[in-house]
């Protein structure tokens, strides 16, 4: 079993690491050949991300070998390792490999750099780590979720952050609507109070589930009007939209009616993206 690249987007990889961190302290990282995923599945409020990352995107000299189907599942730190990425936030080079150090399993981390004098430094990371046995990893499965409802390609996720922060002040659950005409809102309520925030003329983009090959007069006739909604707790919310720091392009959600939320952050430009995020929410059931 060997593991060894290098990490050419050093940031990138720290602003994951921190984003599924605020989920979950423990996450699974599976290497594969020409992919990376990163599992977070028992957060205590339900929610989970399972995320697919290219190859290319963060690593080089990339090199995966295992006896099964040369791929390496981890069970990593996130603090522990988002620690170890910060150490080298400029433009050092980073290799990062699996190691056995006193008979326990770690990911050892070399960073190379140069000193005021010039000097060649090598700083070395040990983050202890677990390697899963196929067995553990047949037990991880994705959330099944039925068709969403509308899909909305949302404002930009730092500013929603931040209006999401002032509700939590005001209670526990928000309301998620949205549209085929472009809405999307927050809102929050108590006995005393009412809060709601709307965007209007945001893009409804068409997801691959739809089968572009379909006659449109196949097709079921949609109530663009119509306001599909989900309850979702205010800090299961928040922890999602730590994504912020991750995605400065597309960020798409998917409302499944009063089920749950599907959010799909794209590392890069949706189009050629690195990878991508995906979020899931549960539904609060209203009675």
């Amino acid at each position: 079993m060997r593991f060894r690249t290098g990490i050419v987007n050093v940031v990138t990889f720290r602003r994951i690491i921190q984003t599924v961190g605020k989920i979950q302290k423990k996450v699974v990282m599976r290497l594969g050949q020409s992919e990376v995923r990163i599992i977070c599945n028992s957060d205590e409020g339900g929610v989970q991300v399972w995320s697919t990352i290219r190859v290319l995107a963060l690593f080089e000299d990339y090199r995966v070998e295992s006896k099964s189907g040369n791929e390496i599942a981890l069970l990593l730190d996130t603090d522990a390792l988002e620690q170890v990425l910060h150490s080298a936030p400029g433009n050092e080079e980073v290799v990062m490999k699996l190691a056995k150090k006193n008979d326990v399993c770690v990911l050892n981390f070399q960073i190379f750099g140069n000193s005021r004098m010039g000097r060649r430094l090598t700083v070395s990371h040990d983050v202890r780590t677990e390697v899963l046995r196929p067995g553990e990893l047949e037990r991880l499965k994705e959330p099944m979720c039925p068709e969403p409802d509308v899909h909305t390609l949302l404002p930009p996720l730092g500013k929603m952050r931040t209006i999401a922060e002032k509700l939590r002040g005001i209670t526990d659950i928000v309301a998620v609507h949205a549209n085929h005409s472009g809405q999307f809102s927050f809102s929050a309520a108590t006995e005393s109070i009412k809060v709601e925030v709307e965007w209007e003329n945001l893009t409804n983009p068409v997801i691959g589930e739809n089968d572009p090959s379909q006659e449109a007069e196949e097709r079921a006739p949609v109530d663009k009007q119509r306001m599909f909604a989900v309850l979702l707790r205010t800090r299961s919310l928040l922890k999602f939209l730590n994504a912020h720091t991750v995605s400065n392009t597309q960020t798409i959600a998917c409302i499944c009616n009063r089920h749950c939320m599907i959010f799909y952050v794209y590392i890069g430009e949706a189009a050629d993206s690195g990878g991508v995020l995906t979020f899931y929410l549960p539904a609060v059931l209203d009675d």
